[in-house]
């Protein structure tokens, strides 16, 4: 599997810091920010297959809804947490 990248820590709005990292994205690759500093890492496709996944994407579904703002999903979870799971998937 792919590996996770962190790209940076994420200061004041989100919103207003992802139109210009959406163009940091590489290919087959997309944007996550985790943990309350929204730490931005990013996250091979491949990723989207995973049950542990999937679970994460799911309870940021049921927290921030699915009209998120462009340039990433907020997911949920500490940074430990998301960091474990990926961890399992193969990432570093």
């Amino acid at each position: 599997m792919g590996r996770i990248s962190l790209m940076g820590k994420g200061h004041g709005s989100p919103s207003s810091k992802r139109p210009a990292a959406a163009a940091e994205l590489r290919r087959g690759h997309f944007a996550v920010y985790v943990g309350t500093e929204e730490k931005r890492f990013l996250v091979p496709v491949s990723y989207l297959k995973s049950p542990s996944f999937q679970a994460l994407l799911h309870q940021a579904e049921e927290v921030f809804g699915l009209d998120q703002p462009p340039g990433g999903l907020r997911l949920p979870c500490s940074e430990p947490t998301f960091l474990s799971v990926v961890s399992q998937l193969g990432g570093s």
